[in-house]
């Protein structure tokens, strides 16, 4: 089964596809730097580095007209479906959306599955019309003759030590007995069913081998320096001799003195007063807006909370007195230590770039790639499950 991986940022979606056994042909993606990575870490597959609305339908059936795929993946950006914009007005139509281009591609080629991840909160979302957007989604696969259904995933079922929820829509040109993949993992142990399952990694436990870096150290490549200590650790690192994308941050010595009296679950906002974030541009005086999500100290002995893009300002490692590095955030994610991230570790404010006009450094750093992936474990169960059926 021949995969091609619309929005397909670094690959995680299509790595999980590929440990599943489906052969991946081909990804889209409109950012150079996740380009560069999945073409590394996918060197067979045909990466076209091009916004999608720009690749006209002759083009695409040439690209693959001796390679038709079976499979269409796909996440459209859809920020206006977050959990964050629940109260935006100015939800978009899917139809007048990149969703659209998704549509487009499916009808093209007609493959066998289309695969869609994206938000849970698009569920909820409604358009002005007050017609729901899952349910436009739904119509419009459905008018290519495909069975739909569409249901919310949690990626601790599955082994991923994170508490990551993902909207998962899937598009069977045959009907599915079992559209979804039954939970093999449990992180809640106390409940009778999760007796007969697998127990969910912890945080600690996906990253404890990790080199001991403090802020300011690490490299882009670097030896290990510890054995791996459990199951999951030594199947990520299978077939890796050197480890990638260890790098910290470079924090100021007054952050890493905020670091050091946070404890597990604290964030910015806990810290004493003489330690919270300046305003900025100010000369020295505290701010007034201390995000409690930003710079949370994650316990080790729990899932993690959900990598977002912006995870190195996100969460604080559970020991050191730093941000996560790009490669604890991909062992999060369930990113063997063989896929290398390409491009820099992080970018400066990408709301500077637009408006100091520097848009051609607009690019998704590492955080950022490995931030905006489907966990390939979790990915895995979902191709695993439907390979099954086909």
């Amino acid at each position: 089964m021949k995969v091609l991986d619309t929005f397909a940022g670094a690959g995680g979606f299509s790595l999980g596809f590929k440990m599943a056994g489906f052969k991946i042909i081909g990804a889209i993606e409109t950012d150079a730097w996740a380009c560069e990575t999945f073409q590394y870490n996918h060197p067979k597959a045909l990466v076209i580095n091009s916004d999608i609305e720009k690749i006209s339908d002759d083009e695409l059936l040439d690209n693959f007209k001796y390679n038709y795929p079976d499979v269409i993946l796909g996440g459209p950006p859809c920020q206006g479906f977050s959990i964050c914009n629940t109260y935006n007005r100015n939800i978009k139509d899917p139809r007048n959306s990149l969703f659209e281009e998704f549509i487009r591609v499916g009808e093209l080629f007609s493959p066998k599955l289309m695969i869609l991840e994206n938000v849970p909160n698009l569920t909820k979302t409604k358009i002005s019309s007050k017609e729901l957007v899952i349910d436009i989604i739904k119509l419009e696969l459905k008018r290519l003759g495909y069975f739909v259904y569409s249901n919310i995933l949690e990626a601790t079922d599955y082994g991923v030590p994170q508490i990551r929820k993902r909207l998962i829509v899937i598009a069977s040109k045959k009907k599915l007995n079992q559209p979804f993949p039954n939970p093999t993992h449990s992180w809640n142990q106390d409940n009778l069913l999760s007796k007969i399952l697998l127990k969910t990694p912890t945080l600690w436990e996906a990253i404890s081998d990790l080199p001991e870096i403090e802020a300011r150290e690490g490299a882009e490549e670097m030896e290990y320096t510890f054995n791996p200590n459990n199951d999951f650790q030594q199947y990520l690192r299978k077939g890796s001799q050197r480890l990638h994308n260890h790098l910290a941050m470079k924090h100021t010595r007054r952050m890493v003195e905020r670091f050091q009296v946070m404890k597990w679950g604290q964030s910015g906002a806990d810290v004493p007063e003489h330690l919270k974030p300046y305003k900025r541009n100010s000369q020295g005086v505290i701010t007034n807006k201390v995000y409690d999500q930003n710079n949370r100290r994650m316990h080790p002995h729990k899932p993690c909370h959900t990598i977002t893009a912006s995870f190195y300002a996100n969460f604080v490692h559970p020991y050191k007195h730093r941000n996560f590095t790009a490669r604890e955030g991909a062992r999060i994610q369930t990113f063997p230590d063989t896929y290398i991230f390409k491009g820099k570790p992080t970018v400066i404010s990408q709301k500077l770039l637009t408006h100091e006009g520097r848009i051609n450094e607009k690019h998704l750093c590492q955080y950022n790639q490995i931030g905006n992936a489907v966990p390939p474990l979790m990915a895995k169960a979902i191709a695993s499950n439907l390979l099954e059926q086909y």
